[in-house]
């Protein structure tokens, strides 16, 4: 089984960094405080991080229901300086994508292919190139930096100057870039990529501001794990109750994509590559609610679950009640 690490905040522990093990139960990884210096560790030692885990050993037991229960998970990667992570994402990636993308953003009463259409077959026909060349590059999209990154368990917000907030189901990658540039991936981790659709759907050109949205990620971060065929759900719960599901898929077997190919494209940029810092990369889904006329209102329960990837991902959402005012600009 892969190894799974969970960063934990509690009072009695302090911040700790433990490891899966069986059933509901973890153990602390003896002397870490956080995944990014065990990972920064790793890279210095020209070892992989499940080796670096290993010679720290583990330690006292953590009950993760108990850490889950109590708001005590904290996002499966982060940095001193918020700043620093780097959130962002890549869309129209999977087979069944471009459905629902493509209904947003069908032109009217044209025959044309909507640009998502074209950009899916543009994936279909060179996102998965020979080894050693470069393939086709996807859509790409920026999300904002670790300040709006949330953990399993807290709110994703839907601010007063959004018209909407939906979850997007996805796997990301997580990574971080050494001190000679190198970006290394750290691991894996469920993620709600969490974006405005209805924004979106007025045009494509309202896409970048669509995605400047609070995110979420975990609980668990699977180091070396599976990429190849994810099976999960999405569930929309309201009172407590099952509103909404949808089975979704994910990995290159569901992909016009490579894995290769969607970090090459992120990472070719030399501003991506700047030692030290973090990167959470979205690798985009095939289903959402709001493709299926959900409308999410307050206090519903989004809920990302993977087979393999540990615990499900659980966050309410939470929208603004205010009506948005004009900011005032400080002139100097």
């Amino acid at each position: 089984m892969p190894l799974r690490l969970i960063q934990i905040q509690s009072p009695s522990s302090g911040r700790i960094v433990a490891a899966a093990v069986e059933g509901s139960k973890a153990r602390r990884v003896n002397g870490a405080t956080t995944v990014l210096v065990l990972a920064a560790a790793a890279i210095a030692a020209k070892s992989s991080l499940g080796a670096i885990v290993e010679a720290a050993g583990l330690g006292e037991a953590v009950d993760l229901e108990d850490a889950l229960d109590s708001g005590w998970i904290l996002a499966p990667i982060d940095h001193p300086d918020s700043a620093r992570v780097f959130l962002t994402g890549t869309g129209l990636t999977h087979l069944g994508s471009a459905d629902a993308r493509d209904k947003m953003h069908a032109k009217a009463h044209s025959a044309d292919a909507s640009d998502s259409m074209k950009m899916f077959r543009m994936g279909l026909e060179g996102g998965k190139p020979a080894d050693g060349t470069i393939g086709v590059q996807p859509e790409w999209f920026y999300k904002g930096n670790g300040t709006i990154l949330r953990a399993h368990g807290q709110p994703l917000e839907v601010p007063d100057y959004a018209e909407d907030g939906g979850e997007e189901p996805e796997i990301a990658g997580l990574y971080l870039v050494a001190e000679d540039g190198t970006p290394w991936r750290v691991g894996f981790a469920a993620g709600n990529e969490f974006s405005d659709h209805r924004m979106e759907s007025r045009t494509y050109l309202y896409l970048a501001p669509s995605k400047l949205r609070t995110c979420s990620l975990g609980p668990e971060l699977l180091v070396d794990g599976p990429f190849q065929d994810l099976r999960g759900t999405v569930t929309v719960e309201r009172a407590g109750q099952p509103l909404w599901s949808q089975e979704v898929e994910s990995g290159e077997a569901n992909m016009v994509h490579t894995l290769a190919n969607l970090e090459y494209h992120h990472f070719k940029y030399a501003a991506h590559r700047r030692p030290g810092d973090a990167h959470v990369h979205f690798f985009g889904t095939g289903g959402f609610s709001y493709g299926a006329g959900i409308q999410l209102a307050e206090g519903d329960i989004m809920v990302v679950a993977y087979e393999g990837y540990g615990r499900p991902l659980r966050n309410p959402i939470r929208i603004a009640a205010n009506r948005p005012e004009p900011l005032r600009i400080g002139v100097l």
